[in-house]
């Protein structure tokens, strides 16, 4: 488990949300994997709540528009100390802002943009409420990662707009590139190559620790979801990605291990 800081350095995965089709049914679900309560956040894009674990705060979910038919996915806000400079620096850089910047009442100011390769993301300048409490425990958020065709062709967008340094994985035999601030990790690219899922694309993944991987994935299954990629394991932790009944995709990671 890590204590987060109350300011976050521009860059940092600092927040995961969720738009829904149904919010009640996405608690339901939410709460019975992972034991999370629920209290009301910002309504500026409708109705919204937030994900807290023992009173911290861990993410957060809000109810999509009725009238659109999008996917339903996890998007991980990153980080800044300016959101309309940033979002200005996205389009030079080549990104797309498609909502914001904007105020989420006094909490903060957001903004959701799309990278050179069809990654949605968003920003987050913070103000009253500076993102997670807590992350690396079982429950709360455990890592970000951009899953990508190729990981070089995308990171320059990222190293322009937010300063990091990337590190590839000289070791391993797959493409992945690791982003740090001032020499900490703080988030991935990984590139998949012709794997990358044509139905979803270029998309940002989100990682929530679990206490035990194989329990987490069968309940998942048992609360209406589905597995995507079986439990297995890695240098990292025993993992599998699923997807809620609506179809957001996600990981789940026992770090411990």
């Amino acid at each position: 488990m890590t204590e987060v800081p109350s300011r976050r350095p521009p860059g940092t995965p600092c927040w995961v949300s969720l738009m829904a089709h149904n919010l009640d049914a996405a608690q339901e679900f939410y709460g019975a994997l992972f034991g999370w309560e629920f209290h009301e956040g910002p309504q500026h894009l409708g109705p919204y709540v937030r994900a807290e674990l023992g009173g911290r705060q861990i993410a957060g979910i809000g109810d999509g528009p009725k009238d659109r038919h999008l996917p339903v996915s996890w998007t991980t806000l990153l980080a800044c100390d300016d959101a309309d400079v940033t979002a200005e620096l996205i389009r030079e850089c080549g990104g797309t802002v498609g909502v914001g910047p904007l105020d989420a009442d006094h909490e903060g100011r957001m903004a959701v943009a799309v990278d050179p390769s069809g990654a949605v993301f968003g920003i987050w300048q913070a103000q009253r409420h500076p993102g997670a409490d807590v992350i690396g425990e079982p429950g709360t958020l455990a890592w970000n990662e951009l899953v990508t065709r190729e990981s070089s062709t995308v990171a320059k967008f990222y190293t322009d707009v937010f300063g990091y340094e990337t590190e590839p994985e000289v070791a391993a035999d797959f493409d992945y590139l690791t982003l740090r601030l001032k020499g900490r990790p703080v988030a991935g690219i990984h590139g998949v190559g012709q794997s990358l899922p044509r139905d979803r694309g270029a998309h940002w993944m989100t990682y929530f620790a679990v206490a035990d991987t194989d329990a987490a994935t069968r309940r998942v299954v048992e609360l209406g979801g589905r597995v995507l990629q079986p439990a297995r394991d890695s240098g990292y932790g025993r993992l599998a990605t699923v997807a809620d009944p609506e179809g957001a995709v996600f990981t789940v990671i026992d770090a411990a291990r």
